[in-house]
């Protein structure tokens, strides 16, 4: 019996990596016969690294960055062997690495992940997949842009500081020094999010809250935006700002439209393709998937849903363990996961089930399999 094992990580817990070989253990305390393939998955934010380098083989690399409020950091990446860089923006600017009484969004810059991407150029990449999740930054992606050696001036010819409030005094921009290797590399950017740069639905309004911003600052913000994409429209003779994924990352996707001619997938695609999911849903009785909650949401663009979708081409049904199951997770039935299953044994503190996150997976999927398996006994 073949068993596919695709779970996404598990937050402040377990790796994806981590996390399906736990499952994998359950499956063979269950059915030590079993022929299990775990496929690690992620869906453009943080973890999308780890999960594409364990289902590929590639390689993990570390380059020295400016972090978003202007802190060194080593940034870890990954090579593959066809010469596509993976990156993730949390790596480099990531909420997850700003304390919350650190977060000032009004300052963050996106500028680490513009070194990251040059790294890559460096590097020889011919493909560049870079995961938009779990930024600290409303810049608009000037910071990326500014490490890629585009300039930011306002009135004076001076450049601007780095962050989202200083684009409030962008006069124009100054693209001769774009690093022309861009213009022959291929960049998908992996992200669920298909929000507009500005407006109610935009970046500031959606995200900047979680990233510290207050109701004054978060107007501020998306008037920085508007007049950044005021001024790239301008000097580009065409605006992007209400493309499909402007928003995602604080404004990062706008910088990717307007000046990478980059392409926007979903991010669990992306990392399912690299992982070759649907060849191994190909002759499978099951398969398991998860991550650390799972909601209504979850339908938009979530690993699970990605992984069902991948699964129900191939006739397989599919598990799902999570840390919790949230309002509306049935929902989940009806896009292609046949039950889901919450992992604590009973009240338990966030502490305790982060720290016991492994174990608690195992139980589950040996629960899962004992069930299946007797249920199987019982149609023979």
């Amino acid at each position: 019996m073949k068993i596919v094992i695709a779970p996404d990580s598990f937050k402040e817990s377990l790796s994806a990596p981590d996390a399906a070989a736990a499952i994998e253990r359950g499956v063979k305390q269950a059915f030590p016969g079993a022929r299990t393939l775990c496929v690690p998955m992620a869906d453009g934010g943080e973890g999308t690294v780890a999960a594409v380098l364990a289902a590929t083989g590639g390689q993990w690399r570390a380059t020295p960055v400016t972090g978003a409020l202007g802190e060194p950091l080593q940034a870890a990446w990954g090579w593959l062997e066809d010469g596509t860089a993976v990156i993730e923006m949390a790596a480099a600017a990531g909420l997850e690495q700003t304390p919350p009484e650190r977060r000032d969004p009004l300052r963050a810059s996106s500028g680490g992940v513009g070194e990251l991407l040059r790294a890559a150029l460096d590097a020889g990449a011919r493909r560049i997949i870079l995961g938009l999740g779990g930024s600290a930054t409303n810049d608009g992606g000037a910071g990326l842009l500014a490490a890629l050696g585009v300039r930011f001036l306002d009135a004076g010819g001076h450049d601007l500081p780095p962050g989202g409030a200083a684009l409030l005094q962008l006069e124009r921009i100054d693209t001769q020094g774009l690093d022309a290797r861009l213009a022959g590399v291929r960049i998908d950017i992996a992200s669920d999010v298909d929000n507009p740069l500005c407006g109610p639905q935009g970046a500031s309004h959606t995200f900047g809250p979680q990233k510290g911003a207050t109701p004054e600052q978060v107007k501020m913000l998306d008037r920085s935006l508007a007049r950044l994409a005021d001024v790239c429209a301008r000097h580009l003779g065409r605006d992007v700002r209400d493309t499909p994924g402007a928003g995602a990352a604080g404004g990062l996707g706008y910088a990717a439209h307007a000046f990478l001619n980059a392409r926007f997938r979903p991010g669990v695609e992306l990392v399912a393709e690299l992982g070759g999911l649907a060849q191994a849903m190909e002759g499978a009785a099951l398969a398991f998937t998860g991550e650390g909650r799972m909601d209504a949401q979850t339908l938009r663009g979530k690993t699970p849903a990605g992984v069902a979708r991948i699964a129900r081409q191939a006739g397989v049904p599919v598990v799902a363990l999570a840390g919790s199951l949230g309002d509306g997770y049935q929902d989940l039935h009806a896009g292609g996961i046949t039950a889901a299953f919450s992992l604590a044994p009973g009240p338990v503190s966030l502490q305790q089930a982060c720290d016991n996150a492994a174990q608690y997976l195992c139980d589950r999927a040996r629960d899962v399999m004992q069930l299946w398996l007797a249920a199987g006994k019982r149609m023979l």
